[in-house]
Order: C-alpha cells, then structure tokens, then sequence
C-alpha cells in the first residue's frame, strides 16, 4: 500500500534505515535520549526501523532495544543480517574463499607490511600484527593465529590495515587490487580497508531486508556520513546526509538533516509524528 501523503509533505516511509557511527550515535558513541525516544516512536506508527552499519555483529548488543520487534540489523557493511536480541547470525553473504586467497595475496604483494583481519559468524580472526585495540575495538576477544590457520567459518569481510602508508597511497593501492571482483568501503576508520563479497553492500543488505517485509526503495529513508553509506543512500527513494558527513555523501543524498552531535536523525524522525 503507498505511504498516506499528509498536505505539503513527502510519502511517509515504511522503512527507516540509519548507519550508526557519525549518524544516528553522538561524536562520542552514545544514543541521545532524545533520538531514542525518536526511534521507538516509529513503531507505534507502523515504521519499521533497521540499523545498517559497517560494525560487526558483536558491536550491537547494547543496542538491542533499538532494533524493534523484529530484532534484526544489517551490519558487516550488507555481509551479515543479526538478530541482535537472540545474538545469532541469521545470513552470511561472505567472500568466497579462492578470491578471499586472491586478495590476500595481492594486496599483501602491493603494499609490504599490510595485516589482515577477518570478520566471521563467529567472530573476529586477526593475523599476528594486526593493531589490537582497547576495550570493544575490533581487535577485543580476537582469535589471533595466521590467516591459514582460520577454519571453514565464512568471511563477511576483510579487513586491511598498513598504519605506516599514507591512507590516500594504501587506499588507492587496495583499490587498484580489488577492482570490480569485490567491494571496497571505506567508513572512516583511519587506514583501514574493508572488502566484503562481490555484490555485498549497505544497499543489498538492506534491500534484501526491505523485501521481507514487503517494502520497496520508494518507501525506504536512510540516512548516513560516510562512502560505504552510498550504496544505500542511492537505493533508498529518500536519503538524507547528516550536517558532518563526508563531501561525497553530501553531494549524493537528497536532503540534509543537522550534524550528528544536534541529534540530526532525530530531527527528521520527529517531524514523521506531527
């Protein structure tokens, strides 16, 4: 059924999909009580929500109660759909393993010193020397081993890190590896690439998600900051970039909402209930 169209406005979505990091969450990582209360308010008038972001699934848990009555997030950038209330990996849309071999061989050829992680169902699997971080980074409750010793589990994504090249020189040099037989995002993370399957993006995941529940692009709003948001700002019939997001989402989005740290999603959501 179309979205009811109130006098001077758009259609009012069916869907709303949000990145988390430099969008829906503050500069420092918290959810403002005011965009909780933005959120959980769709609900009530038959919006479903859905996070998409490039964070794994560990990274979710504290943000059950965000994701609605289905309970499920895109995340991996599209490679992983997780019911983060049940914390368990419903899909894996993973690298197959002869490119994921490829990949790792070439970038490591291209640029010396490169280190590689791997975000699985089960986890995270760091080769020695990938940079470990401090509390819930990527690193935290990693199995560390070389990259042959990972197991059958599949690869959503790839991680690649070289913290002594330039990120425009590392970058381009990944890139110029990967070409069209995979995806490479970029979602702000200083020097960090992240490659996911052929096909596999925020837009796929969420398009595939929308489809379970019947809804299309023309009645998707995603919002997001950052490259690996493209994708699915591009599919969604209404996008809006956040004030702070990169020059290239600014110019790709629709609409504009305030920064991150004004509550700038929440904005937007509030004015669905009047």
């Amino acid at each position: 059924m179309p979205s009811a169209r109130l006098p001077g406005q758009a259609p009012r979505p069916r869907l709303v999909a949000t990145d988390l990091d430099g969008t829906l969450l503050r500069p420092d990582g918290a959810l403002s009580a005011r965009t909780r209360r933005a959120v959980l308010a769709l609900d009530a008038q038959g919006i479903a929500f859905v996070v998409v972001t490039a964070r794994p699934p560990r990274w979710l848990h504290e943000l059950v109660e965000l994701t609605g009555s289905a309970g499920v997030a895109v995340c991996g950038n599209g490679a992983f759909v997780y019911d983060v209330a049940a914390r368990a990996v419903l899909e894996v849309h993973g690298i197959p393993d002869g490119l994921l071999a490829d990949l790792v061989g070439e970038v490591r050829a291209a640029v010396p010193g490169v280190r590689f992680g791997l975000e699985r169902a089960s986890g995270a699997f760091l080769e020695p020397g990938f940079p470990r971080a401090d509390g819930d980074g990527p690193a935290a409750a990693a199995v560390v081993a070389p990259l042959e010793d990972r197991g059958s589990d599949p690869v959503g994504k790839l991680l690649a890190v070289a913290p002594h090249w330039s990120e425009r020189d590392f970058l381009s040099r990944v890139a110029s590896v990967v070409g069209d037989r995979a995806n490479l995002a970029y979602s702000g993370a200083h020097g960090l690439a992240e490659i996911t399957g052929p096909g596999v993006t925020k837009a796929t995941g969420l398009a595939r998600w929308a489809a379970t529940l019947g809804v299309g692009a023309e009645s998707v709003w995603a919002f997001g900051d950052m490259p690996n948001d493209l994708p699915m700002l591009r599919w969604a019939g209404r996008s809006y970039a956040v004030a702070n997001a990169h020059p290239d989402v600014l110019t790709a989005a629709t609409h504009r909402c305030p920064a991150n740290s004004d509550d700038g999603v929440a904005t937007v959501l509030e004015s669905l209930a009047r």
